[in-house]
This record gives structure tokens, C-alpha cells and sequence, in this order.
């Protein structure tokens, strides 16, 4: 929960912003930003190129983001966030596509947001 009033003002622009997209992405994204912030409840959401980021602090770098571009939805980590392999292979997985979620899909969010906030 927002603590001051710069915190309130950060987490109102992430919820503007996610229902300002065109369907069916606002619903969409208010599942991604719950999962997210569920999985890291000291998160601190922001606007962070035009989209939700998610930083542990106000003034660290965002970790988590997911935006709309030209109609598709993507979420990622940035170069900042730790990053796990794959089992079984040497990629780690970086940013994806979404077009609509599930519970699995969800479970592998929040995993990933733990993943990245995750001291390597």
C-alpha cells in the first residue's frame, strides 16, 4: 500500500494507464499488476516507458514491466532483474506475449517477479 502521497500519486498513474488501454487488455492488465504486486508486496509500481514498472524503491530500477504496443501486450524484466535458465536449456527467458491469462499463467508470473527481485 502507498505510503505518501508521491507512492499514491505513482500507483493511480499504473491503474490510469492500464485501464486507458483498448480491450481486452485492461482486465488483462489489472490481473498482471495484482499477480505482481502479490508476489512482491514491497513493490513499488511506476509509469516506466509508458507503461507499469515495478521496482523494489522509488529510486532503484524497475525489475517488471508489461505495456501495450500497436495491440500487443508483452511482459518483461529488464537488464537489471536477476534472471533464471530455463530447465533444461541455457535461455533465460527475457519478455513475452500475452493475450489473455490463467491461473498457470499467473503462477508462472509471480514466479518469474520473485525470480527477478531475487539476489543472485
Amino acid at each position: 500500500m502507498p505510503t505518501n502521497d508521491k507512492a499514491a500519486a505513482e500507483l493511480q498513474a499504473v491503474l490510469d494507464k492500464i485501464a486507458s488501454w483498448p480491450e481486452p487488455f485492461p482486465a488483462i492488465g489489472q490481473q498482471l499488476h495484482e499477480t505482481i504486486l502479490s508476489a512482491g508486496p514491497k513493490l513499488k509500481p511506476r509509469l516506466w516507458y509508458g507503461g507499469p514498472g515495478y521496482a523494489a524503491g522509488r529510486s532503484t530500477p524497475v525489475m517488471v514491466f508489461f505495456r501495450v504496443d500497436d495491440g500487443v501486450m508483452s511482459l518483461g524484466v529488464s537488464e537489471k532483474a536477476h534472471a533464471e535458465r530455463e530447465t533444461d536449456s541455457l535461455l533465460m527467458p527475457a519478455a513475452f506475449y500475452v493475450d489473455e491469462v490463467d491461473e498457470r499463467t499467473l503462477e508462472r508470473v509471480a514466479r518469474l517477479v520473485r525470480a527477478a527481485f531475487a539476489r543472485p
